[in-house]
């Protein structure tokens, strides 16, 4: 196997390793404030992947196709209002009366539920067929080294704007007020609550900027896997699954655990086979949760008896 082969590979690996880890940040964000996840984080993906169809083809249909990049541009904004929207009917349905039970069967079966009515919706909506998405960067592969080196843009375009897109949510948390109150409540909610800090609006809008991350992944990915109805639970399912490898509450954790599930698969594919590929990330995942059950980068939480 020459050099290129794999250093195409591992690019490849790195690609589909950033889409899990875009969509295992989110998990990271909601889970470190509320301690709940979205279990339907997939289907918001391939929500976005379909509001950015939608875009193009009004485009294309109104004669008015603007540059690439602009129709790029507009598709993630509109992606990430149509998700930090729903993201509130989800947490002021599935979430809220959860954590006022304290169930936590109620949250994770209404996240299930609202995941398969956007998929159905998402069916009646537009198509139940697979639907090609154009990518701005086009399809044609960028050739290195004499053409023994393939580079498809699309992969590009995922990995350098899903890091953009989590190192711009690293900023803000670190940088702003808001990002500021969101890493007090995901320390401490009860100590957060005393310095005057509004933690049910800090809440809503973890989940808010989770679901606008995952809609803008589902405009990333469409270019390259096409847009579908079904598109977003596998992706849901693996993502959960790079999360727990790397670790729930870190944001480094989520993105390493990411990366090793998408090269994992990629080299499976071209080593063994590719009816093998999600082999070897699950049996790593079920390795984790016997040996270190919070994740390569997690800690374990000390709960004050």
């Amino acid at each position: 196997m020459q050099f290129t082969e794999l250093l195409q590979l591992l690019f490849s690996g790195v690609a589909l390793g950033m889409i899990y880890a875009l969509i295992a940040f989110g998990y990271n964000i909601t889970f470190s404030t509320s301690r709940t996840l979205n279990f339907s984080q997939g289907d918001f993906l391939m929500l976005g992947a379909f509001v950015s169809y939608s875009i193009i083809g009004a485009m294309v249909a109104g004669k008015r196709a603007l540059p690439g990049w602009h129709i790029f541009f507009l598709c993630l904004l509109g992606a990430a209002i149509l998700g930090a929207g729903l993201a509130i009917v989800l947490q002021q349905v599935a979430i809220k009366p959860a954590l006022k039970t304290g169930s936590d069967v109620s949250w994770i079966l209404a996240t299930i539920s609202l995941g398969i009515i956007a998929k159905n919706v998402a069916e009646r909506v537009w198509t139940t067929d697979d639907v090609p998405v154009r990518s701005p960067l086009g399809a044609n592969a960028w050739q290195f080294f004499d053409g023994k080196l393939s580079i498809d843009p699309r992969e590009f375009m995922i990995i350098v704007a899903a890091g953009l897109i989590m190192f711009a949510f690293e900023i803000f948390r670190r940088k702003s007020m808001l990002g500021k109150a969101v890493t007090a409540v995901a320390s401490d909610k009860d100590a957060a609550s005393l310095m005057g800090i509004n933690v049910p609006v800090v809440i809503t809008f973890s989940f808010m900027v989770s679901c606008a991350i995952a809609a803008m992944g589902g405009v990333l990915v469409a270019p390259l896997t096409f847009a579908s109805a079904s598109m977003g639970a596998l992706l849901g399912v693996k993502a959960y699954a790079a999360s727990v490898i790397g670790g729930l509450q870190s944001g480094l954790g989520v993105v390493v655990g990411g990366l090793i599930l998408g090269m994992s698969e990629q080299l499976t594919a071209r080593f063994i086979s590719t009816g093998y590929k999600d082999t070897p990330g699950f049996i790593l995942l079920i390795i984790i949760l016997l040996v270190k059950p919070d994740g390569l980068f997690g800690k374990a939480a000390v709960k004050k008896v």
